[in-house]
């Protein structure tokens, strides 16, 4: 394959360096050039993008991989190709595997799969406390020494503010930000879906809003008191997003995240009890969505993450109460975050392109999201109206615990490259050699 491609004619969308207009993209020896000199063009491909965005390659700030452990979920390999079909270059990988990213030993082993087996950057993170179990911290500097890009609890959260405030410093200390899951527990015992009128209706226990938002403000105080850099997962509540926005005005360090299936789906979505539409944290009302939007418009809400949860069809195909929470995203997110803030003329596509590329990657301090010279070449090309069906059997990831199998999508990634190589292109996976 050869290592200079010409990307001619496309809508080139960098938001990182404000271009946005018909162009052309230059790539030679794994990274983004100014121009191809005479001899480069001599052995150039040449990708014609007339008609396409071309953009940098996504960065996922949230996503389960599965491995070590649960490998009928998903495996490294079949998420980077997951990801590399989504559009995505950059996946930074959830520590609840089995066991846990608590060890440098674990950390260390799942770099090494990704490097022999993965198409796509995988980045681990590590977990806060020992076993993700809330009680005594992990030993931070060691996972950061490791390689972890940052440390989270994933969905249990931390329940406890005074390991919260050191782990907060600890993380400060190591130059590490800390990721979290908002829920408080003890307000969720048993609880399904959203607490409001759809959960009575089906008869369903509810996470009220206030299980999240109490954890926001505690958190939001913590990283006040300790200066500490904060990053809040998959926000879901209309007043979350407030109490975020008011300590971005104050100067605090805090950062947060929302899935694309809350900015496009409510709770009403739950009336036929599928369960592809259980999810941690739960969908919520029309309000809450419309305030999500909001928050992307406004700055508050900083990157669009896919939340990849890959459950087998085993395990989902039951009663609503048993079957566990998670979807798959990383293949739809793109489509999702088209459907509801592009196509219905909420947001600008350069503005959903910026909160799936730069904006994640200046969260954790990523060398990604950018189309700038002499940086790494990962790209992504796609049709922002192209239709298309997601069919359980035309997944790239093993599960396909889906909510928009049998529904028409638009916007579909025609080709992916990483540091320079094509990795899936026209619906296949070209090179695994990366």
């Amino acid at each position: 394959m050869a290592n200079v491609i010409w990307i001619k004619n496309g809508h080139v969308i960098d938001p990182a360096s404000r271009r946005d207009g018909i162009g052309d993209v230059f790539v030679a020896d794994g990274v983004i050039v100014e121009k191809l000199f005479d001899d480069q063009k001599k052995n150039v491909r040449v990708i014609d993008a007339s008609g396409l965005v071309v953009c940098p390659g996504f960065v996922d700030l949230h996503a389960r991989l599965c491995q070590p452990g649960s490998t009928a979920r998903e495996t490294i390999q079949s998420g980077s190709h997951a990801a590399a079909a989504g559009g995505y270059t950059t996946v930074v990988c959830m520590p609840d595997t089995k066991p846990p990213a608590d060890t440098v030993g674990t950390v260390q082993l799942i770099k090494e799969i990704a490097d022999r087996t993965a198409i796509v950057r995988i980045l681990p993170t590590g977990t806060i406390t020992v076993g993700h179990l809330g009680e005594k911290l992990a030993p931070i500097g060691s996972l950061k020494q490791a390689g972890v890009i940052a440390v989270t609890d994933g969905i249990g959260g931390v329940q406890n503010n005074e390991i919260m405030r050191r782990a907060l410093e600890y993380s400060s200390m190591f130059g590490l930000v800390i990721l979290d899951h908002c829920q408080d527990s003890s307000m969720t015992q048993g609880a399904m879906m959203h607490e409001g009128v759809w959960s009575i209706r089906l008869g369903l226990r509810g996470f009220p809003r206030a299980a999240e938002e109490v954890v926001v403000a505690s958190d939001i105080i913590l990283a006040h008191l300790t200066g500490a850099r904060l990053h809040l997962q998959h926000i879901t509540s209309g007043n979350s997003v407030e109490l975020i926005r008011r300590a971005k005005q104050q100067g605090i360090a805090v950062t947060a995240e929302v899935s694309a299936n809350h900015l496009l789906l409510t709770d009403a979505a739950l009336h036929d009890y599928n369960t592809n539409l259980k999810l941690a944290a739960p969908l919520r009302e029309e309000e809450d969505r419309m305030e999500l939007i909001k928050g992307l418009l406004d700055g508050t809400i900083d990157a669009i993450v896919t939340d990849h949860s890959p459950v087998t069809p085993t395990e989902k195909d039951c009663e609503f109460d048993y079957a566990p929470f998670g979807a798959i995203g990383l293949e739809t997110a793109l489509s999702v975050s088209l459907e509801a803030l592009y196509h219905s003329k909420s947001v600008p596509l350069a503005q959903v392109v910026e909160k799936l590329t730069i904006s994640p990657a200046r969260v954790l301090e990523l060398e990604a999201g950018t189309l700038a010279p002499k940086r790494p070449a990962d790209i992504t090309i796609f049709d922002p109206n192209e239709a298309w069906v997601p069919k359980a059997d035309s997944f790239f990831s093993r599960s396909s615990n889906s909510p928009y199998l049998g529904r028409t999508l638009r916007g579909k990634v025609r080709t992916t490259l990483v540091g320079g190589k094509v990795v899936y292109e026209n619906g296949r996976i070209v090179d695994e050699s990366c």
